[in-house]
């Protein structure tokens, strides 16, 4: 048997009409997943189903709000009989100098980025315990990792991710529930474009630092996303992976 296999696996993206979210939607279909996608632009969310093959189903949902969460879930379990599968990908980012930061826009990216994912991960956890076991996969970043002087709030909310992933792997571990994290380098997305925009420098330093000697493209998150949600990395759990074509590991 193929243990990359995902046919007859039910998963959950959210954040999953563009970018890296979509990338990984499509990866998970094309192993076999029925796949739902959550997003606020309705617009967005039918377009990306489409591109899946029209067969994904497209929910509306604000992360931020806890009861359309936790709708969000209810309805992928309706109309698809459960839930195996989470990938918790919707972010947001506010990029200026720490000092020049409001209030609100800390709460912001913190309840977007981080109180999100949690809140994703609680509503999962009983559908998945209800099937025996099941796959969640954050999303955190090279800021993970590195200290990002052009986003601090953003790369605070990813390390913590992290951390997050590293206890309900622990927790949950008994209920054969596996949580990995993936940290995307430098990817091609509507997001890195506006980096680019403020700060015309970026590409080329990305690309120079990289020893693949280019940016990512959100395909590029497909495979490990397969990997993380088989049956693959079953004794695979509290990790956090970089894809990054080898940007952390090297020094110029």
């Amino acid at each position: 048997m193929n243990p990359f296999d995902l046919t007859g696996r039910i998963a959950l993206v959210t954040g999953g009409n563009g970018g890296i979210g979509l990338g990984i939607a499509q990866g998970l279909a094309q192993a076999g997943a029925q796949v739902a996608i959550a997003g606020r632009n309705a617009q967005k969310n039918a377009a990306a189903a489409k591109a899946l093959g029209g067969k994904a189903l497209a929910l509306v949902a604000d992360v931020n709000e806890t009861a359309q969460v936790t709708r969000m879930v209810a309805d992928t379990v309706r109309h698809f009989g459960g839930l195996d599968i989470l990938v918790a990908n919707a972010g947001i980012n506010i990029r200026k100098p720490p000092e020049d930061y409001a209030a609100e826009e800390w709460h912001q990216i913190v309840d977007t980025n981080l109180t999100s994912v949690f809140q994703c991960c609680q509503a999962a956890y009983p559908e998945m315990k209800r099937r025996g076991g099941g796959k969640i996969v954050t999303i955190g970043s090279m800021t993970s990792i590195f200290g990002f002087d052009k986003g601090p709030v953003y790369a605070a909310t990813k390390g913590a991710v992290v951390q997050l992933t590293k206890s309900l792997a622990a927790a949950w571990a008994k209920d054969n529930i596996q949580v990995n994290s993936i940290l995307p380098g430098f990817i091609d997305t509507e997001l890195t474009r506006g980096l680019r925009r403020n700060f015309p420098e970026a590409h080329d330093r990305v690309v120079a630092r990289t020893p693949s000697r280019r940016w990512g493209d959100p395909a590029d998150l497909a495979g490990t996303a397969v990997f993380f949600c088989s049956r693959a990395s079953d004794f695979v759990t509290g990790t956090a992976l970089p894809v990054d074509g080898g940007f952390s590991s090297s020094m110029f």
